[in-house]
């Protein structure tokens, strides 16, 4: 990424793509926490305090500490992916998780029709309560990761599979 920032509206098409993502039962379980301008960099700063305060002395690196504080530094914006539990006991936890995969599949489809770069990142203290808490989430509710958004001067790299098609489809006929 190259710094160059995004405007909103395009940020705001993006997730109106992923409010149409596939959800059973009507539960539309993703959430997100959009951080643009200054905040994109409080963000990052805020992560790596996280990452200091609550990792053990014996398991802290002090070059994973920089890396979250600096993450950002030419993102445009970055989103956190979030799940907000349904209240259907009917409908498993991991088709509410799918559901926010295929929200964020839109995004990324959109950004690539906008020659944006992105990514999903999941590192850092993105599972530990500290982040749900942070983020303001429930009890029931996740984060999923965090989806860097930002222009590139690098062309767009073309898709890479590393196995082919037929090694992951059995046809049953």
């Amino acid at each position: 990424m190259n710094g160059r920032k995004i405007a909103d509206e395009t940020v705001q098409e993006l997730l109106q793509l992923a409010d149409w993502a596939p959800t059973h039962g009507h539960t539309e379980p993703w959430y997100f926490i959009v951080y643009s301008g200054d905040k994109v960099q409080q963000f990052c700063t805020d992560h790596a305090d996280l990452y200091k305060q609550y990792t053990p002395a014996d398991k802290y690196i002090a070059g994973n500490y920089d890396k979250l504080k600096n993450q950002g530094n030419l993102a445009s914006h970055i989103i956190a992916i979030c799940m907000k539990r349904g209240s259907n006991p009917k409908i498993p936890v991991i088709e509410e998780i799918a559901a926010v995969s295929c929200a964020v599949q839109n995004m990324w489809l959109g950004a690539t029709a906008h020659q944006l770069a992105a990514y999903w990142g999941s590192g850092g203290m993105t599972f530990h309560p500290a982040m749900q808490n942070y983020l303001g989430l429930g009890d029931d509710d996740q984060v999923l990761g965090f989806f860097y958004l930002g222009y590139t001067d690098e062309p767009m790299q073309p898709g890479k599979r590393v196995k082919p098609l037929s090694e992951k489809v059995k046809w049953i006929i």
